[in-house]
């Protein structure tokens, strides 16, 4: 549903920051024209107040509104490098650990022998053609519980 759907003429829509208003500068001027249409207000506290009156206003959203985006741009790209250094080293990127594997006190990830044969009877049964609910049981029986869908992720992501 759009913002202004649930507004009347004279309202007042209020948020905190501007990056979290808006996903992009496009956007930002999108809802700002629709808004002025519609004669409803926006007040950005972070901006400082109304932005959505006069053509001052619109020209240092654009300007702001360019910035936060570029900002939300370079974010995504300096995450994106860290979990990419992250993989080449061998170091765990965040969440659970892989089954099969342990983690150290720096993060880097070494296979858990304890979880190897596991592993192997895994590549093996499904190679044999079982299905995951199959090889979950089968390994349950050996007493290691390891739910159907971890199995398929773990046999889907050594094949990519």
């Amino acid at each position: 549903m759009a913002a202004s759907a649930c507004c009347d003429a004279g309202d007042v829509v209020i948020a905190a920051k501007l990056d979290r208003m808006f996903r992009s500068a496009l956007d930002a001027l999108t809802v700002i024209k629709e808004f002025q249409r519609r004669k409803i207000s926006l007040w950005l506290l972070d901006v400082g107040g109304d932005v959505s009156g006069n053509g001052v206003a619109k020209l240092m959203l654009t300007i702001l509104s360019a910035f936060a985006e570029f900002e939300r741009d370079r974010i995504s790209e300096r995450i994106k490098d860290a979990k990419r250094q992250m993989r080449a080293e061998g170091r765990l990127q965040g969440g659970k650990r892989p089954f099969g594997y342990r983690v150290d006190a720096n993060g880097k990830l070494h296979e858990d022998p304890r979880e190897i044969p596991a592993l192997s009877a895994m590549r093996e049964l499904r190679a044999a053609g079982k299905s995951y609910r199959a090889i979950a049981q089968a390994l349950a029986e050996d007493g290691i519980t390891v739910d159907h869908t971890t199995i398929r992720n773990i046999l889907q992501r050594e094949q990519s």
